[in-house]
């Protein structure tokens, strides 16, 4: 399945993608693949059960390497093979729950990562553009509840947090010594989509409560923050990738935010209070948190929407009610890859 809308740009692209066995990583390659983009992967193994796996996303790869970002012998090696036209690094040790368990392979992976692709990338002439992906935990936590734009300090309260916010560091610094002004960092908020298995997140939990019909735990359910579906900063990160690339982007500060709509800042309760009406979930129970996360984090993506001309389009019912179709579906066909590409077609529509 290809599409023609919005493809010109990416048809034949040599696209390098790290951490592509990851969840936002395989919806990046199924995107990527859907507007006739060649990709190259860099990652460790998928999970047995994960959306890799489901979707059979390697066949849709022209290279696929399994290997750790900290080998920066190895990672040089394939992107010196592969001659990229563009870079997506999403390799990361991903969540708060974890980084609390192994700070330190957090702080190794999400640091000394970023580090190593940037380093391993200075040689890659036919490179001109990498985007560096974050997260919108990379801001230090002020006591109103503002949004956060880019000019906004940075800070990090966990060690996940805390490793994200050095990459925006280590980026920034590396991109003025390389004299490179085609790399940039990218933030966007909770994502939520099909195929998402990481446990401790609350989509994941809530589905999984439905399928097994159990009562769902929650830690947080105050907590307000910025949802939205995958496909949205993946869009976002593909825009900005291909701005770099034709050289269109003239601004002094290389981060870039790519949030939901204002409607979509909402508290843990509503997400599980609208899933509960449109599927049958058993029951919730409150457990008590161990760790300590932000309780606000909203994002201002005027700066996107100003010099991208991009923006988020789905609602956030709209979002919840495409994760439990892709579940579903999925339950039906066993397609993963289809019904991404489904999904990504209806959102393409859109924007």
């Amino acid at each position: 399945m290809k599409i023609k809308f919005a493809s010109k740009f990416w048809k034949n692209k040599k696209v390098f993608v790290t951490g592509h066995t990851g969840f936002k990583g395989t919806w990046l390659c199924i995107f990527l693949n859907l507007l006739g983009a060649k990709i190259y992967g860099y990652s460790l193994k998928p999970e047995k059960i994960s959306l890799f796996n489901q979707s059979k996303c390697l066949k849709i790869l022209k290279s696929n390497y399994f290997g750790d970002i900290g080998d920066i012998k190895k990672l040089q090696k394939q992107l010196l093979k592969t001659k990229p036209d563009i870079i997506f690094h999403l390799a990361a040790q991903p969540l708060v729950s974890e980084s609390y368990k192994q700070p330190l392979k957090t702080f190794q992976t999400n640091i000394m990562g970023t580090l190593n692709l940037i380093q391993a990338s200075k040689n890659v002439k036919s490179c001109k553009s990498i985007v560096i992906v974050t997260t919108d935990k990379v801001y230090k936590i002020k006591s109103n509840n503002r949004p956060y734009d880019e000019k906004d300090e940075l800070g990090g309260e966990d060690p996940y947090s805390a490793s994200k916010a050095c990459t925006e560091i280590v980026t920034s610094s590396l991109a003025k010594l390389n004299d490179n002004n085609n790399i940039s960092t990218a933030r966007s908020g909770n994502v939520l989509g099909g195929g998402d298995y990481s446990k401790n997140r609350i989509l994941p939990d809530i589905i999984s409560a439905i399928n097994k019909n159990k009562i769902l735990k929650i830690r947080n359910p105050n907590s307000i923050r910025p949802w939205q579906h995958v496909v949205e900063p993946i869009w976002g990160y593909m825009v900005l990738a291909k701005k770099q690339y034709q050289n269109k982007l003239h601004v002094e500060n290389k981060a870039w935010n790519f949030g939901p709509n204002n409607k979509n800042f909402v508290k843990v309760n509503k997400i599980v209070k609208i899933i509960a009406k449109i599927s049958k979930l058993k029951g919730i129970k409150i457990i008590k948190n161990t760790i300590k996360e932000t309780k606000v984090l909203k994002l201002n993506s005027t700066k996107s929407k100003k010099f991208l001309k991009w923006k988020p389009v789905w609602s956030l019912e709209k979002t919840l009610i495409m994760v439990l179709n892709w579940n579903q579906s999925y339950k039906t066909t066993k397609n993963a890859r289809k019904i991404c590409e489904n999904q990504i077609s209806e959102y393409l529509k859109m924007i």
